[in-house]
């Protein structure tokens, strides 16, 4: 396994949850496997879940872990070929990523989209940077349109806790205040199309996803009705792709309560807007799984790590 980029690069997602799963048990069992190596965590956006479980994870298989926040910790950038660099930028990623790669054993990446250009974002020049310039394996901590490790954790909180084995998932958008990426509803998306279950993605009309994403999807612009005997409810605001980037409307009425979710389980990758996303009532009653899928990150990440360890 050289990098893990996105979903499409589990091998099978079915074993990599029974095997996380498994590896709950005793975090610790592998913890010589990543003996005398290294793992870098480039962090180009701010983070708090990402940074601590993929860090606890790399721990647990007995690693290093070295931690840089680009930005204020490093030097600005420069992602294309040929350029003159005579204005902000001061290190090509042609250099940095074989720099970085000299003093770690495996590379993880977060970075953002700027939600202006749609192009330049599908790009992916900080991801793709690293993993073309880079002689190490590459991890995505998140990029501008995929997170893996959140939805390689749903999965996992997925398995533990559904009753059915062919069970109803919904992914509802959110009101949120402002603008938020594609990544996390991507990844879900691409995670779901695996699983044996009945999916509905449900949002007001305009905030559409990635249509190649969404492909073979079901698509409810009633939300009531999408949510009707659902077992999982994922809710997530994410902004318009057509009108790239854009907030259409802040439609309160899509917000999550505790009467829509009825007996389903609520789920969301955190942090999340209380009163806005979804009401305190749904946070704090026993049918939230949110704090649930943040532990399950740990072991989202320590099994992609361990596979990349295995395949040094």
């Amino acid at each position: 396994m050289k990098h893990f980029l996105s979903v499409n690069d589990i091998e099978s997602l079915p074993d990599w949850v029974d095997e996380a799963i498994t590896l709950k048990q005793n975090p610790y069992q592998f913890e010589d496997l990543g003996k005398h190596k290294t793992v870098c965590l480039l962090f180009f956006n701010n983070s708090l879940r990402t940074r601590l479980s993929t860090q606890k994870a790399a721990m647990n298989l007995g690693m290093e872990v070295m931690i840089m926040n680009f930005g204020s910790e490093s030097w600005v950038l420069e992602y294309q070929d040929g350029s003159v660099m005579d204005q902000g930028t001061s290190e090509h990623i042609k250099e940095a990523a074989q720099v970085v790669s000299q003093y770690c054993d495996i590379v993880a990446i977060r970075a953002f989209p700027d939600l202006k250009d749609r192009e330049k974002d599908e790009a992916e020049e900080v991801l793709t940077g690293f993993a073309k310039h880079a002689s190490v394996p590459v991890v995505n901590m998140e990029s501008s349109t995929g997170h893996p490790l959140q939805a390689l954790a749903d999965a996992i909180t997925l398995a533990e806790y559904s009753l059915k084995p062919r069970p109803k998932v919904v992914l509802s958008w959110a009101p949120h205040p402002k603008a938020l990426p594609h990544a996390v509803a991507n990844s879900f998306t691409q995670m779901m199309k695996l699983q044996d279950a009945e999916f509905i993605i449900t949002h007001p009309k305009g905030y559409e996803l990635n249509p190649n994403i969404t492909q073979g999807c079901q698509i409810e612009y009633d939300q009531e009705k999408a949510l009707k005997e659902a077992d999982f409810v994922y809710v997530k605001n994410w902004s318009s792709y057509t009108n790239y980037g854009k907030v259409l409307h802040q439609d309160l009425n899509w917000t999550m309560t505790q009467q829509k979710l009825g007996q389903a389980k609520f789920m969301h990758c955190l942090p999340v807007r209380r009163n806005i996303v979804v009401e305190d009532a749904v946070l704090d009653g026993n049918q939230s799984l949110v704090i649930n899928q943040a532990q399950n990150r740990t072991f989202s990440a320590q099994i992609v790590l361990k596979k990349i360890l295995e395949a040094l």
